[in-house]
């Protein structure tokens, strides 16, 4: 359901007077706002460090795996 165009104007008076105060939070109501429209889905903040965690893990778990399949081919030759 969609906002009737007075609650929009009361809206974005709402919004400029949070700007005007406080800044940092207006931030945050911006990215919950674009997340929620289908935008970034992390701020850019978070964005690099979750790259830097996902590429690290992938990595990791890749390594596991191959240790995992180069154990099995050792057990199946020497039995």
């Amino acid at each position: 359901m969609g906002l009737s165009g007075r609650e929009r104007r009361i809206l974005a008076q709402i919004e400029q007077a949070l700007e005007r105060e406080d800044p940092e939070l207006a931030k945050r109501v911006e990215a919950i706002n674009r997340i929620e429209a289908g935008g970034d889905f992390f701020p850019q903040a978070y964005g690099d460090r979750l790259r830097m965690w996902a590429l690290a893990h992938v990595w990791v778990i890749f390594a596991v795996g191959a240790l995992v399949i180069l154990l099995l081919i050792v057990a199946v030759l020497t039995t």
